[in-house]
C-alpha cells in the first residue's frame, strides 16, 4: 500500500493552491512589476520555494519548403516540394521572482507573500500582428521536490514603450535633470515654475 501513495504522490500536485494578484496589468518597460501570491494548502507540504514566473515570448510564423513523400494508388511513390506554415517560439525574456524560500504548510494553511520583478528597460513591449506577436505571461509557483508543482493560472500583462521624459538644464549650475523633477539633483536648487 505505501508504494502506491507514493508513487501516485509522484505524479500528483498536492492539495493545495496559489493565485496571483498584481497591482495593474500594463507596466512600461523598466518599471517595476509588483504583487502578491496567495497560497493555500489541505495537506502538510514542504514546498522549496513560493516564486512568480515571468516570461516573454516571441512567436513567428515562417514558411519553409520541405520535401513530401505520398503514396500514389498504383504503389509508386511520388515526391515532391510543398511550402508549409511554422511558428517558431523563442523566450526572450526569462525571470523567477522568489517570494519565499523553504517553507513548511500545515494543513489549513493560508498566507500571502509579496514579490516584486523589473520588466527590462531594452526588452520588446507587447506586440501582435498576423505573422509575428511578443507576449508577456506570468504565474505563481509553489515548487514541491519529488511531485508535481502547484500552479496558478496564468495572466498576460501589456507592456509599453517607456514614456520619453524631457530633459531640461538647471537655471543655477547647467547640470541636466529630468522635467519631472522639482529640484536639482546636483545642487538642490528649487526649479522655478
Amino acid at each position: 500500500m505505501g508504494f502506491f501513495k507514493k508513487l501516485k504522490e509522484r505524479v500528483t500536485s498536492p492539495k493545495a493552491t496559489v493565485s496571483l494578484k498584481l497591482n495593474k496589468n500594463v507596466y512600461a518597460l523598466g518599471e517595476n512589476l509588483e504583487g502578491a501570491l496567495t497560497v493555500a494548502s489541505e495537506e502538510e507540504i514542504d514546498a522549496t520555494e513560493i516564486r512568480a514566473e515571468l516570461r516573454c515570448i516571441e512567436k513567428r510564423k515562417t514558411r519553409r519548403l520541405e520535401t513530401e513523400t505520398r503514396t500514389l494508388p498504383d504503389g509508386r511513390q511520388e515526391t515532391r516540394q510543398v511550402w508549409r506554415d511554422h511558428v517558431e517560439e523563442t523566450t526572450i525574456h526569462s525571470a523567477n521572482p522568489q517570494a519565499s524560500g523553504p517553507t513548511h504548510l500545515s494543513a489549513g494553511y493560508r498566507s500571502d507573500f509579496a514579490f516584486s520583478a523589473t520588466i527590462p528597460p531594452g526588452g520588446k513591449p507587447s506586440y501582435a500582428s498576423v505573422d509575428a506577436s511578443v507576449t508577456w505571461n506570468i504565474k505563481g509557483v509553489i515548487g514541491v521536490k519529488g511531485r508535481p508543482d502547484v500552479t496558478s493560472s496564468t495572466i498576460e500583462i501589456q507592456v509599453v514603450e517607456a514614456p520619453e521624459i524631457a530633459m531640461i538644464s538647471c537655471e543655477y549650475c547647467g547640470t541636466l535633470m529630468p522635467e519631472t523633477d522639482i529640484s536639482c539633483p546636483n545642487c538642490g536648487a528649487k526649479r522655478k515654475a
